[in-house]
Parts: C-alpha cells; structure tokens; sequence
C-alpha cells in the first residue's frame, strides 16, 4: 500500500480501470458504447474507443489479474520514468494496443475487444528494460530473467495474434509491448545505456 500511496499515477489509473469496469458489469449498454469494436470504428468513426476500452473489463477475473500487474510493476516504473512519463508510456502502449488489434482485425466488423492488456505489456516490457536481470515468473511458475521474459513475451504474442483460433487479443499485447519499448526510450533516452550497461555487466561477470 506505502508504494501505491507514493505512486500516484499508478494509483489513479488503478482506480478508473475499476471503477470504469464495475459499471461496464452492472451496465450492458455502456460496455457496448466503449469497447473496441471494429464496425462502429470504421463506420461512425468512433475512434475514442481505442482509448475508453483500455479501462474496461469483460469479467471479475480478467480485471484483477490486470489490476495485479498494475499493482505489481506500475509502481516501479513510474519511480523510474516519473509520473507524467509513465502515464505518457501507459497511455501510449495502451493505444497502441488497441491500434494494433484495430489493424490486425479492420476487416472483421464484428471483433470486440477490452482490458488494460495493451498497456499493461509496455509496462512490463518498460520494466525489463529498467531490471532486465531481475526475475519474473513465466505463467507464474517459470522464474526468468526479464530480458528473457521481453523477448519470449513478444515471440509468443505475435506467434499466437496470428492463429485464427484465438480467444485472447493477444494482438492487443503484441502492439502494447512495441510501443511501449519505444515509447519509454524516447521518455527517458539514458534507459538504453542503463539496460546495455547491465547487459555488459553481467557478460563480463560471466566471462571472467
């Protein structure tokens, strides 16, 4: 709590996602009017559905399991980029979720989709640049380093976007996580030089 307490951002984005979701619960009507879903997008040009999707929820479950690693990683990545700087990255690993699944699926007017999962994978990816040796559980059993978890994380998402079968908009995560790489380097540029300095430091380590 101490660290949400000193993450304001963090800790405002985690409340409109929730309260943006239970209403979407209670309400049909307004689930429908914000999710991202390509024909009214295409036809009546609501683009402002790439961002209001991004703080709704299909389900109880999916909301707490984003809400989680909002909990888990905002906190350290607005510590490290600063709150206009992390809510500039969310914001725009979130569109670029959403502009990614857009893309991806602008011929089928019929695709919905919603969740903070586009903006949630910059975050990550943000963070495994800051602690690219720092160890994250794969499916929450497999510990890794993150720069592992990065490269693993966007090989999977774009392997799996291109399955026909899909359930999860893993496009939504693949989009999120490009953007968000680039859009914390051009906030805070030394990020580079910190993640090849760690990289060239656990090398040496290694080879001595």
């Amino acid at each position: 709590m101490d660290s949400l307490l000193a993450s304001p951002v963090t800790l405002g984005l985690l409340v409109l996602n929730v309260a943006a979701s239970l209403i979407a619960f209670s309400n049909p009507a307004f689930m429908q009017q914000n999710i991202l879903w390509v024909g009214p997008m295409r036809k009546q040009g609501e683009w402002y559905r790439a961002l209001s999707s991004g703080f709704l929820h299909v389900n109880g479950p999916h909301l707490m399991l984003n809400m989680y690693g909002l909990w888990l990683f905002g906190p350290i990545c607005e510590y490290v980029l600063g709150g206009v700087g992390f809510a500039i990255v969310y914001l725009a690993s979130l569109l670029g979720g959403s502009a990614w699944a857009y893309l991806h699926n602008q011929n089928s007017p019929e695709y919905r989709a919603a969740g903070a999962s586009g903006a949630l994978s910059g975050m990550i990816l943000a963070f495994c640049l800051f602690q690219p040796f720092a160890v994250l559980l794969a499916f929450f059993v497999i510990p890794m380093w993150g720069i592992v978890f990065g490269v693993l994380y966007i090989a999977l998402s774009y392997v799996f976007a291109m399955r026909a079968d899909r359930i999860i908009g893993h496009e939504a995560h693949l989009g999120g996580a490009v953007v968000g790489v680039i859009a914390t380097l051009l906030v805070r540029p030394e990020t580079w030089s910190d993640f090849t300095a760690q990289l060239a430091d656990k090398i040496a380590t290694y080879a001595g």
